[in-house]
C-alpha cells in the first residue's frame, strides 16, 4: 500500500543530488514539500496536504552503507597523480569494415612520439578518437574514406590514477561526477581504464575542474 513516505522516498531514491543535499540541511523542507506536492498527489491519486510530506521529508533516513563510505572516502584521499593535456581533438566515426584498420595506421604513424596524446574507444555503432590536435590532419588523411559523425577541438583532459580495488567501491565514480555536476562541469567524453580515469572537458572549464578534482582528496 502506498504511503506518502513510501512515495517520498522513491522520489528522493530516484534523484541523489536531492537526497544528498536533504542530508547536508541545504534544503528547506517546506518549500520542497510544496515543490512535490503535485507528484506525490498523482501517485497516491488524492489531494495531499503539504504538511505531510514536510513530515515525511524530515523522517527521510538515506540508506548508509557504512563499509562502502569509509572505502569511498579512503580511496579518495589516496587519489594518484592527476594528469592534464591540453590542445585535444574528438572524432567520431561510423563503425565499419575497414575502420581497425585506418586506426592502426594512426597508430604506426605516432608509435615513436609519445609526446602524442591518443585513445581510441570502439562501441556498437560508432567509436571514437581522442588525439592532440597537432595530428588532426594525420586522422583527417588517414579516415579520410570513413564517415565522420563528429569533430571537436579545442578539448583538455584530466586523468586520476586510481588506487587498486577501486573497481569494488561502490559510488566512487557517483563522487566524481556529483562533484562536478555541482560546480556546473559538462563532460564532453569519458575513458576509463581499471587503474585510471579520464575525463575530456572544454578548454575553457580545465581549470576549474582541476580544481574540483584535486579538491577530492580533502
Amino acid at each position: 500500500m502506498k504511503t506518502i513516505s513510501s512515495c517520498v522516498n522513491k522520489i528522493l531514491v530516484s534523484r541523489p543530488y536531492l537526497e544528498e543535499a536533504l542530508s547536508r540541511d541545504i534544503i528547506n523542507y517546506s518549500a520542497l514539500a510544496k515543490d512535490l506536492n503535485h507528484i506525490v498527489s498523482e501517485m497516491l491519486r488524492k489531494p495531499v496536504k503539504n504538511g505531510a510530506i514536510t513530515m515525511a521529508l524530515r523522517r527521510y533516513k538515506p540508506p548508509v552503507d557504512f563499509e562502502s563510505e569509509y572505502f569511498i572516502k579512503n580511496v579518495l584521499k589516496n587519489l594518484g597523480d592527476i594528469t592534464v593535456r591540453s590542445n585535444l581533438s574528438d572524432f567520431t566515426f561510423q563503425n565499419s569494415d575497414t575502420l581497425i584498420n585506418s586506426h592502426s595506421k594512426v597508430l604506426k604513424k605516432i608509435s615513436s612520439n609519445h609526446q602524442i596524446f591518443y585513445a581510441f574507444t570502439r562501441g556498437i555503432f560508432e567509436s571514437n578518437i581522442i588525439i592532440s590536435t597537432s595530428e588532426k590532419n594525420n586522422v583527417t588523411e588517414v579516415f579520410k574514406d570513413e564517415k565522420l559523425i563528429g569533430l571537436k577541438d579545442s578539448l583538455s583532459s584530466i586523468t586520476l590514477n586510481l588506487p587498486k580495488g577501486n573497481s569494488k567501491i561502490v559510488g566512487l565514480y557517483y563522487q566524481i561526477f556529483k562533484r562536478l555536476a555541482w560546480d556546473n562541469i559538462t563532460l564532453y567524453e569519458i575513458i576509463s581504464t581499471t587503474n585510471e580515469f579520464t575525463i575530456l572537458v572544454e578548454e575553457h572549464l580545465v581549470d576549474k575542474a582541476f580544481s574540483i578534482i584535486k579538491g577530492l582528496k580533502h
